[in-house]
């Protein structure tokens, strides 16, 4: 980071104290500025969220080439969720904790893998697991869908799951097969609100170790709160089992 932006994040942090403070960092041409940002989350003291309009307009104005902001009162070490984020956004992100002064870079590796990674709602959670198993294994590319946490438990909200599926390209189907997806209502909720990659008898997973137990079929889930992780499909999955998709393109 240069020295002036890492001057100006310094003041950033210190004035925000015990806010963290939330900036991008731009390319102009050849000329590097920080922006800073309005802390728009709800406990801006322990997360931090940029409102989309100030995104939007910082895009306007040149290339955001970082995402920068700070643990206060702790080390910069990333939360699961800033390794999630820096995932999604493919941006370096910088951290900065205050007012102890230590920074620290997190760069995308483009490759999270798909057991054991933590629970982050909208970033590393049981949709993306799915989506990234479809990238992955078939080249299917989704758009980025947002979803607010606890959307599931609003009874007059969006059934997101039910309402998208089609657009996305899956179709309902009575039988799994290897790569469908199968969506659950789990816990306290009025819509069906949690997804995971049928693998049918064979739980493997081109790159990862997998060690499962008991026979199949298997199902690759991310629950809430819980590391992804491949379960035996069957008695109680299959009781809260409310769709079974296809996609289109279903090798």
């Amino acid at each position: 980071m240069r020295k002036h932006i890492l001057a100006a994040v310094q003041a950033h942090a210190a004035a925000e104290y015990p806010r963290e403070c939330c900036g991008l960092i731009l390319a102009l041409g050849r000329k590097q500025i920080y922006v800073p940002c309005t802390n728009t989350a709800s406990d801006p003291s322990e997360e931090f969220r940029i409102a989309p309009e100030e995104y939007a307009a910082a895009e306007d104005r040149g290339e955001v080439i970082g995402i920068v902001h700070s643990h206060p009162d702790a080390t910069s070490r990333p939360s699961p969720r800033d390794l999630a984020m820096c995932e999604a956004t493919a941006l370096p992100w910088h951290i900065l904790s205050w007012p102890e002064g230590d920074l620290r870079t997190i760069t995308p590796t483009g490759s999270t893998p798909l057991l054991g990674r933590p629970f982050v709602h909208g970033a590393w959670d049981c949709w993306q697991s799915c989506a990234d198993w479809y990238q992955r294994e078939w080249g299917l590319e989704f758009p980025a869908y947002a979803r607010e946490d606890g959307w599931w438990e609003q009874a007059g909200g969006p059934s997101l799951y039910e309402q998208a599926y089609e657009a996305a390209g899956f179709y309902q189907v009575d039988r799994p097969q290897r790569g469908d997806m199968v969506v659950m209502e789990v816990g306290r909720a009025a819509h069906p609100n949690h997804a995971g990659i049928y693998l049918g008898a064979d739980p493997q997973l081109p790159g990862e170790q997998v060690q499962v137990f008991g026979q199949g079929p298997f199902l690759m889930h991310h629950l809430y709160g819980r590391p992804s992780e491949i379960i035996v499909f069957g008695g109680p999955w299959l009781a809260r089992t409310r769709l079974v998709l296809r996609h289109r393109d279903a090798r």
